[in-house]
């Protein structure tokens, strides 16, 4: 698949090498697993050679030798002698950029824990007594998201604050997969676009995937995923077994649990008969899988909280392919196809929710972009889109087909709203209903 999008991403890794022509630069790039970080780095810097180590899990000497290979091939250096310390490689690169610009970046950086734990400490020593006088443009990524942060952001670890930029790496827009299913197929409908969406969520690797398999229409994507040795059907689980560890089993149950509509921490310790305020925690802030949302306006911290997970491929792997799992085990991948479209219409109207949702966003056009719902879960409006430097706020009703959408319900709703939480008496306020036809 051709290169799409990432200009603004693109720009400013190149303003940062740019800088680092002055300034040492240490650029943490962060995203979910099969976001592109790597691609991205790639296409900037496509221009001029720059050195590329991926941290495997070898040894540090024979890592040191790999890397020592790197540095002879692009910038024609030799490292005398045999090199058995990643802390001496750095310290020889740090040492070279002070009189030439080197660009180095280190991907699954936090790889490194496994092969030599000194090594983050190592790094930082050499980091601090060289980037007054080097001209480096220090680049690492890494796909265990929690690792990663960690690493930056744990204020006892010794990387702690040394990045000069965080970037993290978000998957396409809407924008961008209307630009990519175009491309690929000039007669797409509406519900392939849904399809891409709810299937990938717009993450490269898998849209990558589909489009050179020719898998562009619903059928055929569905067709694809859904397949004896299809990538997608272990995936779920190679992505998040690394994150969780050996207690991947209780975080999986939750999360099964979340994407077939149990989205209440009691509604789910009811059915597990256990506590888990730790493991939603843990979910939310160490691995950014799942999002609590409240209710827009909800002034208590801690009631009325609806989780969700925050990735759509992931929310549609733990649906369907996790929790049917006996169907591929029993080799039955044509059951499940039509199981998952039977299920498929009531399923994608909460993903066509969250497809106009990334397009408000995307638009940039609001301040506050948010959903509601009271305690009762009587009244529920699906997007509410405020702008607080206009003064307008706009409710919005979102449905599959027109013919659904009753705007009368929708203002009754918002009437309910602006009672029980007394904001927006002076903005202007309209109503609007979204359905595919609007993607």
């Amino acid at each position: 698949m051709e290169f799409f999008d990432r200009d603004n991403e693109i720009a400013k890794l190149r303003e940062i090498r740019e800088l680092s022509q002055r300034f040492a630069q240490f650029t943490v790039l962060t995203g979910r697993r099969r976001i592109g970080k790597t691609s991205l780095v790639m296409k900037a810097y496509e221009d001029e050679p720059f050195l590329y180590f991926f941290v495997s899990r070898s040894s540090e000497s024979e890592l040191c030798r790999e890397y020592a290979e790197e540095l002879a091939t692009k910038l024609g250096v030799s490292v005398l002698g045999r090199v058995e310390r990643f802390a001496d490689l750095f310290q020889y690169v740090m040492q070279l950029s002070k009189s030439r610009p080197v660009t180095l970046l280190i991907d699954e950086f936090q790889d490194f824990g496994r092969v030599n734990e000194s090594i983050f400490s190592q790094m930082q020593k050499i980091w601090d007594l060289n980037k007054t006088d080097a001209c480096l443009n220090l680049i690492v990524c890494g796909s265990v998201y929690s690792m990663m942060t960690k690493l930056f952001r744990d204020k006892k670890e010794p990387l702690y604050g040394r990045q000069t930029e965080f970037i993290r790496i978000d998957p396409f827009a809407p924008s961008v997969l209307k630009q990519i299913i175009k491309t690929y197929h000039a007669d797409y409908s509406k519900e392939d676009l849904l399809a891409l969406f709810a299937f990938t969520g717009g993450v490269a690797k898998y849209v990558e995937l589909l489009m050179d398999a020719g898998a562009v229409d619903a059928k055929k994507m569905l067709g694809r995923i859904v397949v004896k040795d299809s990538y997608f059907i272990p995936e779920g689980k190679n992505m998040l077994i690394e994150e969780f560890g050996r207690d991947y089993g209780r975080y999986f149950d939750i999360l099964k649990l979340i994407a077939n509509g149990h989205n209440s921490r009691g509604d789910i310790e009811g059915i597990l008969q256990a506590e888990i305020s730790g493991y939603l925690t843990r979910l939310e802030k160490d691995y950014g899988l799942i999002v609590k949302n409240r209710p827009m306006f909800q002034e208590s911290a801690n009631k009325n909280i609806r989780y969700a997970i925050g990735d759509p491929f992931l929310q549609f792997w733990f649906r369907f392919i996790y929790k049917y799992n006996s169907f591929i085990e029993a080799n039955a991948y044509g059951k499940l196809v039509d199981l998952i479209q039977r299920d498929y219409p009531t399923y994608s109207g909460k993903v066509l929710e969250r497809y106009f949702k990334a397009k408000l966003i995307e638009s940039g056009a609001f301040t506050h972009i948010d959903s509601w719902w009271d305690r009762k879960g009587e009244n529920e409006i699906d997007i509410i889109a405020a702008d607080d430097m206009e003064k307008t706020v706009t409710f919005y009703e979102v449905k599959r087909q027109r013919k659904e959408l009753d705007m009368d319900v929708l203002r009754d709703k918002a009437h309910c709203f602006l009672n029980m939480t007394g904001k927006y008496s002076n903005y202007q306020i309209s109503y609007k209903g979204l359905c595919m036809d609007d993607m």
